[in-house]
């Protein structure tokens, strides 16, 4: 950011000073931002900040008007914008006119259906191209988008839209997973008698040919709609930065999901910062990310389209046909960036995949890990059976601030097992148990200073006190994220897990990423799940392992188990029962969750079972013998 050196007189030789300046002088850092990335505004106002000693309460660029979906389609031609694979039965493309085009069709029906700035419209839909023409039409009318994957239950999907109530619901007409076809109609027919506030359902055609629309009402195909508004003008309504953009959800499985509404200036800026500066994303660069439509992640590849990349889109199972199926598409499509999560990179570990030696991936120059910590020895599974040569970036934050805390550092060094940096413009800090920030200990991540994509608050939460009490209550004044973390010599964050899965076994505690370290390292052992019991006035540790397939959990394994987390950790992390089970719950984005075990152990319920993709697998858990 030359510019803010010239504009500013800021000095900043290497990433730690810039990130201290972007830190102390954070109105000038976030306003050298807009100019660099060339935000498109109506106009922007001389304030970039008020009330910036309040957490939360300060607010960014609070004069400024502008469009989310003008940012993400100022570039225009013939060029791929969107490039698509469905598994290995559907390839698609849409160039920047065809994308612009299809939007602009879109918002003219939206406005038909009387949908105006504020409203809410939500996608049940698959991580298809369509998706994004939906949220971008959306967008462009100053309406809310929200949306989740079509593998959602239907408890699961009234939860979250029955509480933003949308007026109209985008959906297709089934997906692929595993090479199989999976019928969507029928579930919307299931929940939609119970979202009253829906107008109008518009289908995708994505798997069936002659599907019927009539168990829906007045549905009507999304080819119909385009063919109704062909050739209509696109335009933008110009809304407030903080005005809402996205509603997310949290997963939910300790309770009904929270409605984290996201800003449309914050959310923009977030992005920006993390693509351009923190990712090297570039002009016509190719960005995939794997997810679904139900991740942050997805909202966050969407954003690619500001800084003119082009966005690579997959949807179904990453291993299908094969464990190398995404880098068939990254090689063939020339990505730049490859975004996956850590239990990609370990399933590619264990599966014994070495995509370097068939793939040369010449334009490939970052990959990005997140959704779990990412361990040291998956570190050096992507340098030596990947590629030699990129800037592999863990980042970590979270649908509570539709970005990252911590992430990359394209000009610094890569330190096995770590995070490389904190994110610029974010005060972020590790606080030890008296709420002091420390250095080389572990402790409570948090933020002390605002940024501009701290949630707008929680969907109808009057006053605020939910959102105060999520993020705040612990450490007034400051955001508590709630992951138990450790900042490096190197500056560098490494995350042991979330602060409220912990274990404290004899008042010690300890990160469950420390545990998975080890134990998901052993040849045996597929996967890993660690939670604390309440045990005799105490907690004792209790590990959970999926054996790799044809094994058993005998002695001698669980003797072998202990023996390299005693040497590997410490006496204290030792399990005090090791048992095995045939798989691991996890919520649909593909994290583990180690709370809803813990309940089921505990003989409590679990309230939300439609958050997790394999709620049937939590009767393992329960009324175990060796755990009475």
């Amino acid at each position: 950011m030359r510019m803010a050196n010239e504009r500013y007189a800021a000095s900043a030789s290497n990433y730690d000073e810039l990130l201290a300046w972007s830190i102390e002088r954070k109105e000038e850092f976030w306003e050298a931002l807009w100019d660099f990335c060339g935000v498109i505004a109506s106009q922007r106002g001389e304030r970039a900040l008020v009330d910036g000693d309040r957490m939360p309460g300060a607010r960014f660029f609070p004069d400024a008007r502008l469009n989310f979906a003008a940012n993400l389609l100022r570039r225009q031609g013939p060029g791929d914008a969107i490039v698509f694979r469905g598994e290995d039965r559907v390839v698609r493309r849409l160039s920047w006119d065809e994308l612009r085009a299809q939007v602009a069709a879109v918002a003219a029906a939206l406005r038909d259906f009387g949908i105006e700035a504020g409203d809410r419209v939500a996608g049940f839909m698959p991580n298809v191209p369509e998706s994004f023409v939906a949220m971008l039409a959306t967008a462009s009318l100053g309406a809310v988008w929200s949306s989740c994957s079509p593998d959602f239950g239907v408890r699961g999907v009234v939860d979250r839209f029955g509480q933003i109530e949308p007026k109209v619901l985008f959906c297709a007409d089934g997906y692929f997973y595993k090479g199989r076809e999976f019928d969507s109609l029928a579930r919307v027919a299931e929940f939609l008698p119970q979202l009253s506030s829906v107008e109008h359902v518009v289908v995708s055609r994505y798997v069936q040919s002659d599907a019927d629309l009539r168990s829906l009402g007045s549905a009507q195909w999304l080819d119909d709609v385009l063919a109704d508004h062909h050739g209509a003008e696109l335009s933008f309504v110009q809304m407030g930065f903080n005005d809402p953009l996205y509603v997310l959800f949290s997963s939910g499985t300790t309770g009904p999901s929270k409605c984290i509404v996201h800003g449309v200036g914050g959310t923009l800026l977030k992005h920006l910062s993390e693509h351009r500066l923190l990712l090297d994303v570039r002009p016509a660069d190719r960005v995939f990310y794997f997810t679904t439509c139900g991740w942050m992640m997805w909202n966050w590849l969407a954003s690619a389209l500001a800084s003119e990349a082009t966005l690579l889109v997959y949807d179904g199972d990453p291993f299908h046909p094969g464990p190398e199926a995404l880098f068939d598409f990254i090689e063939e499509e020339r990505g730049t960036l490859f975004g996956v999560s850590a239990k990609y990179i370990d399933a590619l570990r264990k599966a014994g995949a070495d995509p370097g030696e068939r793939y040369r991936l010449p334009e490939l120059r970052t990959i990005t890990s997140t959704g779990s910590p990412l361990v040291a020895e998956a570190f050096d599974y992507v340098y030596e059976h990947i590629k030699g040569d990129v800037c592999l970036s863990s980042i970590s934050g979270g649908t509570d601030i539709v970005g990252c805390f911590v992430g990359g550092n394209p000009i610094g060094a890569v330190w096995r097992g770590e995070i490389q940096a904190g994110c610029l413009g974010m005060a972020v800090h590790v606080f030890d148990g008296d709420g002091q920030p420390v250095l080389e200990q572990k402790g409570e991540l948090v933020c002390t200073q605002p940024f501009p994509s701290m949630p707008l608050g929680f969907w109808n939460d009057t006053g605020g006190s939910r959102y105060h009490a999520a993020y705040f209550e612990r450490y007034p004044g400051t955001w508590h994220q709630g992951d138990y973390a450790e900042i490096t010599p190197h500056r560098g964050v490494v995350i042991y897990g979330r602060s409220d899965a912990t274990l404290n076994p004899g008042g010690v505690r300890i990160g469950t990423a420390e545990i998975y370290r080890v134990v998901e390292n052993l040849a045996e052992v597929d996967e890993a799940l660690v939670i604390g019991q309440s045990w005799q006035d105490d907690v004792r540790v209790i590990l959970f392992v999926r054996l790799r397939q044809g094994l058993s959990l005998e002695a001698t394994l669980v003797d072998h188990i202990r023996q390299r987390i005693r040497t590997g950790c410490s006496p204290r992390h030792v399990p005090a029962v090791v048992l095995q089970v045939q798989d691991i719950p996890r919520t649909k984005s593909g994290k583990i969750v180690e709370l809803a075990v813990r309940n089921v152990v505990h003989g409590e319920a679990v309230k939300n079972v439609d958050a997790l993709a394999n709620p049937e697998v939590l009767g393992q858990f329960a009324d175990r013998p060796e755990l009475l």
